[in-house]
């Protein structure tokens, strides 16, 4: 079911989060980018709030304000600190108030509402969730043995 979605990947990723206690402090580099716990859960939370953004406003009757974000390309010297379980809860809270958001969002609306593409060539509310499901990609990319 649509509305399930990003709460069962913020589970996921808050899962894989768990493993990352204790962090050696090294990198893992991937897919072209430099990989640590905060920048994984910031991706997540970027990724999150970015296409919920999208979603209000379109039902709102608004233009969508367009990320300016470096998103994955980037490392900030805080992407480096410590993941600690205080960092963890922080992550938990804000990640499933986040999916929170979107199960109260979708569960709104109607199939017309999730499926409607708008002119413009926009996807439809229904394939940025499902897109938005995706985020569990940054956590894994901490994962050196899932490809």
């Amino acid at each position: 079911m649509i509305i399930e979605l990003i709460p069962a990947a913020v589970d996921e990723v808050l899962g894989r989060a768990e493993s990352w206690l204790g962090w050696d402090g090294r990198p893992v580099h991937r897919d072209g980018n430099a990989w640590t716990p905060h920048k994984a859960i910031r991706r997540v939370a970027d990724h999150l709030v970015d296409h919920l953004a999208e979603i209000d406003c379109r039902l709102a009757g608004l233009p969508t304000i367009p990320d300016e974000w470096h998103g994955r390309t980037v490392t900030t010297h805080a992407d480096f600190a410590r993941f600690t379980e205080v960092d963890l809860d922080e992550a938990r809270s804000r990640l499933t108030r986040l999916a929170a958001c979107y199960r109260a969002r979708l569960g709104q609306l109607d199939t017309e509402a999730l499926d409607h593409e708008p002119e413009d060539g926009a996807w439809s509310i229904r394939k940025i969730v499902e897109h938005v499901a995706n985020v569990t990609y940054y956590a894994r990319m901490l994962d050196p043995t899932d490809a």
